[in-house]
């Protein structure tokens, strides 16, 4: 769940020209191309992938949903280009959402190309592909935060009953932060935990680029707290991986969604302003009387539009949950509030003065 919508209204890419998910492989830096595939979701109209020509072939940093129309576009644009799928040499990818890892997965595994992936994420993965598994890992993060109506009809709209066949481990394993060369790119390959275990983004400094994945959007807040194999304190991890990014030089974003944006240094002071002032209503909501975090999402607003949680569609109520249980788990390992399993799922309530 975004916290925040996607501004509508003159989303436009400096390198386009045009609203951000408009087709075509536009040049972001030398011989770096951003090409935005569609999705099949209302919520995010595209996710944009980037190209990097080497003399040797292609690196893509992430990779696209595994859907028909994602391939083609990705296809066509490659053409345009001047290049084949054949030219592809490896993927980084910068997280295991299906919208970043499956076509990677699938394109690799067809034209041998090298996959990686963060090493945070083999836990997501071996659930994933998990033969046995019966039922839905997120279905029992929404009941433990407290969602169960929420959690009874996620099946049939989630993530975790798509083909499995989209799925593998990588060809290679991403651990900790190093420097990698892709051509004449000098990557850093910065680990950033948050949201998900083994995000990682890439940072370009001779260009004034970063490659942020999903850690840093310019235009919504990213989902915390949606995992398959969820650690015990994901908005920590986030706000820690955030400064992380902060002590980078300032950079232009190339996100995964959205246009291109000039500050990483602003954006990401917004999105520390943002969870701490999210923080506060949190625990402002559980000043009455001890909640779940599905009751405290159900009084906080959601979205630029500032929804109520009852308005929301069922996925996003899902997120909302899981991202209200991020920042009540935060309050407890910061001592300002406690927490209880129950029945009806985990208790929060407010640290009382002693």
């Amino acid at each position: 769940m975004t916290s925040e919508a996607v501004s509508t209204a003159h989303s436009t890419s400096p390198d386009s020209g045009q609203y951000w998910t408009a087709e075509g492989a536009w040049p972001v830096g030398e011989g770096i191309y951003r090409i935005p595939l569609p999705l099949p979701t209302d919520a995010l109209k595209a996710v944009n992938v980037y190209v990097l020509e080497t003399d040797d072939g292609l690196t893509l940093i992430d990779g696209g949903w595994a859907i028909e129309a994602a391939r083609d576009v990705l296809g066509r644009c490659l053409r345009q280009l001047g290049y084949r799928f054949q030219d592809l040499r490896r993927f980084l990818v910068t997280h295991v959402h299906r919208d970043h890892y499956t076509l990677a997965a699938v394109l690799g595994s067809q034209y041998d190309a090298d996959v990686s992936l963060g090493l945070g994420e083999r836990a997501t993965l071996e659930v994933i592909t998990d033969p046995r598994r019966v039922g839905s890992p997120t279905a029992n993060a929404l009941r433990a935060a407290g969602a169960f109506e929420v959690a009874n009809q996620w099946p049939m709209s989630s993530a975790d009953l798509i083909d499995r066949n989209m799925w593998r481990f990588p060809d290679t394993w991403l651990d900790g932060d190093f420097t990698t060369s892709v051509g004449s790119h000098t990557l850093d390959a910065v680990h950033t935990p948050g949201h998900t275990p083994g995000h990682y983004v890439f940072a370009e400094r001779a260009a004034g680029l970063l490659f942020a994945g999903d850690h840093v959007l310019p235009t919504i807040t990213p989902s915390i707290g949606f995992a398959m194999a969820p650690p015990p304190n994901p908005l920590g991890d986030f706000l820690a991986s955030l400064a992380k990014v902060r002590k980078l030089p300032d950079l232009t974003i190339l996100p995964a969604h959205g246009p291109v944006a000039p500050s990483s240094h602003r954006r990401v002071d917004e999105l520390l302003s943002f969870h701490e002032m999210r923080l506060a209503q949190s625990l402002a909501a559980l000043a009455g009387e001890a909640a779940t975090a599905f009751a405290v999402a159900q009084q906080l607003t959601w979205t630029r539009h500032n929804k109520t949680y009852a308005e929301l569609e069922l996925h996003s109520k899902g997120l909302a949950a899981l991202e209200t249980k991020a920042h009540l788990e935060l309050l407890v390992v910061r001592g300002q509030a406690n927490r209880e399993e129950s029945p009806d799922g985990v208790v929060f309530s407010a640290m009382t003065a002693s």
